[in-house]
């Protein structure tokens, strides 16, 4: 019995000497966290930028883990553990560890790609393929440093991966192809999130996702199209934001053929150009013109060149313009003339005098 209490007494001394040693340890960790990140946060408050903000936030709660598997490791040095107890631990916390760090890298780089698609002069708006695939390679990472930590080999699985991924790629030709289309997409950047696009079969409308599989269209009527990426990237598109979104805005005018040419392209000009500053989606720098091409069967045709922000934008521009426009005619006594056929009678006439003769002389 003396020799069970003294080993009991021993074992509790031990456990108590070692979580004191813990606890120390703990408390010491947890005080230079504190420390650290308040020193951190209050350089972060200084810059502009959110993504230290978001590295702070980020690791605030798993530093408080890290802490406590820290304390774990080095109080283990305290007390003699068996080697194989020892080891065992020792892996556990560091598959821990990669295991937290991986998660806390993915939540970082998922808001940093979010953050930066919400800036405004952001030069392209990232997809959400984008999104899933660095959070696949980050954990991808954080996998193959887990099995070398335990001691697996990662060349035999890497050589079973490739032998099975072929069977599967031979049963999922159409999805690698969307995939693969999809990667092409993004990297070439001629279609982009949040582009105007309008595709060779007549759909248009503005890119809202490129997915692994498909790209998502929201037309102007918030109806949304779903289009396989092998076959948008075979596609003939037109990219109305690229590679500017401005663009032109043409309204076709006629004037009577009696008008004052000169005149009529002061006045239309004059109205154009009060139209681009004063219209939400004009260009206000941009100096409107005209250019005659047509003499018509009832008027002279010409073209006004304005510019709008953006593809949307024209609808309210021409709305405007061709409003303030027949004010404006109406005002100056310029005539757009009705749709009509006229007869020439002096020349009808003399042609049915010609054929007469004709006839008179036969």
């Amino acid at each position: 019995m003396t020799n069970i209490s003294e080993i009991l007494t021993l074992e509790f001394n031990a456990l108590i000497l070692y979580g004191s040693v813990l606890i120390v340890i703990l408390f010491l960790t947890l005080a230079v966290r504190h420390f650290i990140i308040k020193r951190i946060s209050s350089l972060a408050g200084r810059t502009e930028t959110k993504f230290d903000d978001i590295v702070i936030t980020a690791v605030k709660t798993p530093s408080i883990l890290w802490c406590v598997m820290l304390s774990i490791y080095f109080s283990m040095f305290v007390l003699d553990i068996p080697a194989g107890w020892s080891s065992a631990i020792a892996k556990t916390l560091f598959v821990l560890g990669v295991l937290s760090v991986t998660l806390v890298l993915s939540g970082i780089s998922s808001k940093m790609i979010s953050s930066y698609a919400e800036r405004s002069d952001a030069p392209y708006q990232l997809s959400s393929f984008s999104r899933n695939a660095l959070n696949v390679v980050i954990f991808i990472i954080g996998g193959l440093i887990i099995l070398s930590s335990l001691g697996l080999s990662i060349t035999p699985l890497l050589t079973t991966l490739g032998v099975g991924g072929l069977a599967v790629a031979l049963g999922l030709q159409e999805t690698l192809a969307n995939i693969f289309a999809g990667f092409y997409i993004i990297a070439s950047k001629q279609i982009r999130v949040n582009d105007y696009i309008k595709l060779e079969s007549g759909e248009e409308g503005y890119v809202t996702d490129i997915n692994w599989r498909s790209t998502k269209i929201r037309m102007l009527a918030n109806n949304m199209i779903m289009v396989p990426n092998s076959k948008l990237a075979q596609t003939i598109i037109t990219n109305y934001y690229f590679p500017d979104k401005e663009l032109a805005v043409l309204v076709d005018v006629g004037v009577h053929y009696d008008s004052d040419l000169k005149h009529v392209e002061r006045v239309t000009i004059e109205t154009a150009t009060e139209i681009m500053k004063t219209v939400p989606g004009g260009v206000p720098d941009f100096k409107p013109f005209i250019r005659y091409k047509t003499f018509g069967d009832f008027s002279i045709g010409f073209s006004v060149i304005m510019r709008g922000k953006e593809f949307v934008d024209q609808y309210l521009v021409k709305h405007e313009f061709i409003k303030a426009l027949h004010a404006r005619y109406m005002q100056e006594k310029i005539v757009i003339p009705y749709p009509i056929t006229a007869i020439n009678y002096r020349q009808e006439g003399a042609g049915n005098a010609g054929k007469g003769t004709a006839s008179a002389m036969h």
